[in-house]
């Protein structure tokens, strides 16, 4: 088990996850085509270079799904009981083909579960940086994670 149970989390933690992930054109289209977004700016290189950006965006539904992934296995693989919401999610800045990412996460808020005494609310705070160090997504996790089994 990779992931920290409810207990072993504090608020202020903080995490710089290892696997850092180069966003390849294959990347985009796979993800922009299997969930039937027909934007230009993700899937056509002339009207992408006719666009300010002068380049193909990476889908910024594809930044997101990848940041929550990078995070996992240091968060809550194995401890995970149910995601409960995304909050405040902000792109700041755009993900262009190449661009290499990596996440960082600092743990937000804990709280007891009402509902389920063997499990706990932690609200993670997760950003996407690129190779310049530059925020491209963030946003507040909140999952009901297992608490550690009874002595």
């Amino acid at each position: 088990m990779a992931g920290r149970p409810f207990d072993d989390w504090t608020v202020g933690d903080r995490i710089a996850h290892e696997i850092r992930r180069t966003v390849t054109e294959t990347d985009n289209l796979l993800f922009t085509v299997m969930t039937h977004n027909p934007q230009p700016l993700h899937l056509d290189a002339e009207a992408a270079r006719a666009s300010e950006f002068g380049q193909i965006l990476v889908n910024g539904t594809y930044t997101f799904a990848l940041m929550v992934g990078l995070s996992v296995g240091d968060t809550t693989l194995g401890t995970l009981v149910a995601n409960l919401g995304y909050d405040k999610l902000a792109m700041p800045r755009p993900v262009f083909i190449g661009d290499t990412l990596r996440a960082e996460t600092e743990v937000h808020a804990l709280k007891e579960s009402r509902s389920r005494p063997e499990a706990g609310i932690v609200t993670f705070a997760h950003r996407m940086l690129n190779q310049r160090n530059e925020i491209v997504c963030e946003c507040l996790r909140t999952a009901l994670v297992k608490r550690k089994a009874a002595p």
